[in-house]
């Protein structure tokens, strides 16, 4: 049977015969591999060179290889984080014709690192944190599509960092299956998989003393448990608004960064009934809020009300016609920002008089006027909107801040 490579595009079979195939993978020479840190695997798995990319190349029977090709590829366009996979190469012997066991290629993820080797690092508690609430987002994004893993563990996630944001990404799908949903039979399976073979894991970390002390073995993979039914419990439950129920989009936002997650993208969906909304979570590092506000819209706040006011602008980009995100012929969120900074923040912090916020900032007013809209909705049980929220506001919030001293507003904490 002669060599085939079954490749995603069209100009990569051309790069990837360089490579010898006709060698097993284990006695590739070191002049086309590349050094980099791999978790274990019970296949044989190499890093190789091939033109300006750097792939990994897993030895695997043809059967499992074409289908894993195929699930990576099903898991690629349905936008869930995981390896881009490349070409399935089959038809492999070596120079006496004997047969040779059919390859899979990926590409590396740049600036990614295997979990196991990240746990064989110092880390402090809260970058554990975010290691472990990053894996749990990737089993709930697995787990919404239909996704059964059926062997997650730190060898077959990757870690990333990208901009302040924590990112986990599905390595091997070997044992996956896609289905229409998950039965919560299902999914209790699959999580508690990955809590057992994450605190194995850990355990021969520990035992060869590559594992930092304050990581303990078992509370870590329960606390992955705990963590992913917290963050599966927000994300599916009843989450059907009537248009005069914003602030409860609000609510489930408060509640999503109460529990340590950020929101990465909101959908809006329009039914007569009332707007569906969609939460897609992310992890953040510190100082992210901050950074990501000041390069869409260029107000410079402080992290809390960064926050705040980057998840008004979410809401409000989610509910305009021209907002879709991956879609080439949407509105940019650069374009839709300078659209809300314009049309929404400025004339919001303007209706305050003048001599009433000289001494406080526009960004701290919009938050105080985001927040007492807040509860002015809550405690109406509607939204009561921008327009009530800014009346109530001058007449019963600015005036008991002002120092009695001056009569002149005094400045709010951040």
């Amino acid at each position: 049977m002669a060599l085939q490579i079954s490749a995603t595009n069209p100009e990569q079979p051309a790069v990837l015969l360089d490579l010898p195939w006709g060698v097993p993978l284990e006695e590739w020479p070191d002049d086309c591999l590349v050094a980099l840190p791999r978790g274990i695997s019970r296949h044989v798995v190499r890093f190789a060179a091939a033109g300006s990319e750097v792939l990994a190349v897993k030895e695997i029977a043809e059967r499992p290889a074409v289908r894993e090709f195929g699930l990576l590829r099903d898991l690629h366009r349905l936008g869930i984080p995981a390896v881009d996979p490349v070409a399935v190469v089959t038809g492999r012997v070596d120079a006496d014709g004997r047969p040779l066991e059919s390859a899979l290629i990926t590409r590396h993820l740049k600036g990614s690192l295997p979990y196991r080797s990240m746990f064989e690092s110092t880390m402090r508690p809260s970058t554990v944190r975010r290691l472990m609430d990053a894996l749990a987002v990737l089993l709930v994004r697995l787990h919404l599509t239909g996704f059964a893993w059926g062997d997650c563990s730190l060898s077959n996630a990757l870690f990333r960092r990208d901009a302040g944001a924590y990112a986990a990404y599905l390595v091997d799908a070997e044992t996956g299956q896609i289905q229409p949903t998950l039965s919560p039979g299902q999914r209790d399976y699959d999580i508690e998989l990955a809590r057992v073979n994450i605190a194995g894991e850990l355990m021969d970390l520990e035992a060869a003393g590559s594992l930092h002390p304050s990581v303990d073995p078992v509370p870590f993979g329960a606390a992955i448990v705990r963590r992913y039914e917290d963050l599966w419990h927000e994300l599916t439950r009843e989450s059907v608004y009537p248009v005069d129920k914003r602030h409860y989009i609000d609510r489930r936002i408060r509640r999503l960064n109460e529990l340590g997650f950020d929101v990465a993208e909101m959908q809006i969906e329009r039914s007569p009934k009332g707007d569906t909304v969609t939460f897609l979570p992310k992890v953040v590092d510190a100082g992210h809020h901050q950074r990501q506000l000041l390069r869409l819209t260029g107000l410079d706040a402080e992290e809390n009300q960064s926050r705040r006011l980057l998840n008004d602008l979410e809401s409000w980009m989610a509910g305009q016609d021209d907002y879709a995100p991956g879609d080439p012929l949407g509105a940019r969120p650069e374009v839709l920002a300078h659209r809300w900074v314009r049309d929404v923040f400025r004339p919001t912090v303007r209706a305050v008089p003048l001599e009433l916020r000289r001494t406080t900032d526009a960004a701290q007013i919009y938050h105080e006027l985001l927040e007492h809209r807040w509860y002015l909705s809550e405690s109406a049980g509607h939204d009561v909107g921008l327009d009530t929220t800014i009346e109530d506001y001058l007449a019963n919030i600015l005036p008991g801040t002002q120092d009695p001293s001056t009569g002149r507003n005094s400045p709010r904490e951040k």
